[in-house]
């Protein structure tokens, strides 16, 4: 490896106000981060977010976000263009690799690094696939805005499909500025429940929750509605064959995949409630 360039570089976390450069350099790369997820990202761990500087100028970027004492997700490894090859990027994995400890960390990385991760102790869990495509023809029908919807029912919903706990970083998501969610209640339970955003490009659905394929489609169809006319983004996991056969129903058609990977265990989620990721960068 040519590490030319690298012995006058640093490593700082992102002040708040700076994770937007992040989520800029992500879309720069054909990530397609939503309008405003940076107001959101910094709140479960604001040391998580880290820039390699060279010359005062920013070189390359990740994300380790510590959930909880367990788990860490990683995510924004991205070095820039104009310095790749030069070591700068195994530099800031191994900073981010010692601020998640001795914590289980996951990632959603592109097929193509699979085998440069597994490398580094993570193993494949599953593959994710973004379906893209027109928006459908959407109607609220029996939903309900999220905001009606008492929290703690949202939380323990969440606690079904994510590996942690993520109370702060589920309050900051549903309450950032363009962010709409939609719920459905069936006998006081929370059926099915999600979140719609505005993306660089057309919106993006995440997550989505359902306990079947029926709550799952009346959900979807009432985000699908504030979407109108625009393109609209899903990523689900491949597991979920419901879900697969949900985005196809409707016009979808993939357009992106990554693999899941953890370095250790997790416990178990149900993927077959996971109708939609949150977001590739924070799981």
């Amino acid at each position: 490896m040519n590490t030319l360039g690298t012995s006058d570089l640093s490593i700082r976390a992102l002040r708040p106000d700076e994770i937007r450069l992040a989520v800029d350099w992500a879309a720069k790369e054909g990530w397609n981060p939503g309008l405003n997820d940076a107001d959101a990202f910094g709140i479960t761990d604001p040391e998580g977010f880290l820039v390699a500087e060279q010359g005062g100028q920013p070189a390359a970027v990740i994300s380790v976000v510590n959930y909880d004492e367990r788990f860490a997700f990683l995510g924004f490894y991205i070095v820039r263009e104009d310095l790749r090859g030069r070591g700068i990027g195994w530099k800031i994995w191994q900073a981010g690799r010692v601020h998640a400890g001795g914590r289980t960390i996951g990632l959603d990385g592109v097929v193509a690094q699979q085998a440069n991760y597994a490398k580094d102790g993570f193993a494949l869990s599953h593959r994710n696939i973004r379906f893209g495509g027109l928006a459908p023809a959407g109607v609220k029908g029996r939903s309900v805005p999220l905001a009606e919807v008492p929290f703690t029912l949202v939380e323990a919903s969440d606690a079904l499909v994510f590996p942690a706990a993520r109370s702060a970083f589920l309050r900051a998501w549903l309450g950032t500025q363009g962010h709409h969610g939609r719920a459905l209640l069936q006998d006081g339970r929370l059926a099915a429940w999600g979140v719609i955003r505005p993306a660089r490009s057309g919106f993006k659905i995440g997550p989505l929750v359902a306990e079947d394929w029926a709550a799952a489609e009346e959900v979807f169809l009432a985000l699908a509605e504030i979407a109108a006319e625009n393109q609209l983004f899903l990523d689900v996991p491949e597991p979920n064959g419901p879900a697969l056969r949900l985005a196809q129903r409707h016009g979808l058609a993939p357009v992106f995949e990554t693999a899941r990977m953890y370095t250790g265990p997790i416990r178990p989620l149900a993927l077959d409630r996971l109708y939609g990721v949150t977001s590739f960068e924070l799981g």
